[in-house]
């Protein structure tokens, strides 16, 4: 079987990113219209919008580009060695132009300038530690369900976003592509350019240490087998073709 080609993986990325970012700033802008200034009534309703995005984009996608969308799931999966190095590059910049179409469509959609650098104050140690926090969670919640039930990854990833919404001072952006995009929206779910570089390393940092306890963990769990026994294989992220992980074959 033949793998799927880069371009086709990476124009999967893209364009799932653009339709994540559209439904985030255009449920964003619905939702605060129709609130009559109830922001938790706006929260509720971009996070069910993004939820449901989220996971109906994995399923679909996760057969095509593993369903990424996220810069720092792909480096994630190139460190667990599910995706070469070598393709990092192209999907980081498909994901991130993705973003910035989503942005721009979603304010077409809604009668708003193409791109409007945001006002929405972000900024604090509170923020960037809800955003190690937010980022840590998703990569975890990813790295565990893959592991051990692969079937679920997408509505596990939809769920802890959406609970990540509302437990994180920040809203979870948790993906430096997203950060970018929203920084460009003056709508509910912006943030300040100016507080974007914070998030972006908040999310780097998070990354890094689950590679590090990821590592850690799989050392400890090598060194528990006893002598002479085979390790238990682990399933593929994308083996059931419905989730965030390695890149699939081709059918």
């Amino acid at each position: 079987m033949s793998e799927l080609s880069l371009r086709i993986r990476v124009l999967a990325e893209g364009v799932g990113t653009a339709f994540l970012l559209a439904a985030i700033v255009g449920s964003g802008i619905m939702g605060e219209r129709l609130a009559a200034g109830n922001a938790a009534v706006a929260l509720l309703a971009n996070t069910a919008a993004t939820a449901a995005a989220l996971f109906a984009l994995i399923v679909c996608l996760g057969p095509v580009s593993g369903a990424h969308f996220n810069p720092a799931v792909t480096c994630f999966m190139a460190v667990r060695r599910e995706l070469p190095w070598s393709e990092v590059p192209a999907y980081v910049l498909a994901q991130i132009v993705g973003a910035l179409i989503g942005v721009a469509a979603a304010h077409l959609m809604f009668e708003l300038p193409v791109f409007v650098p945001s006002t929405h104050d972000r900024g604090g140690l509170a923020m960037m530690g809800s955003e190690i926090v937010a980022t840590v969670g998703l990569l975890a919640a990813i790295c565990l369900s893959a592991r051990y039930r692969p079937p679920s990854v997408p509505a596990v990833v939809a769920c802890t976003i959406a609970a990540a919404y509302w437990f994180t001072a920040s809203t979870s952006f948790a993906n430096p592509a997203v950060t970018i995009g929203r920084s460009l929206t003056d709508t509910f779910s912006g943030i300040r350019p100016a507080d974007a570089p914070g998030f972006i390393a908040a999310q780097i940092l998070a990354t890094l240490i689950v590679i590090f306890l990821s590592k850690r963990l799989s050392a400890d769990a090598a060194a528990s087998e006893p002598r002479g026994s085979m390790p238990q294989a682990s399933r593929s992220p994308t083996s059931d073709g419905a989730t965030i992980g390695s890149r699939p074959a081709q059918p």
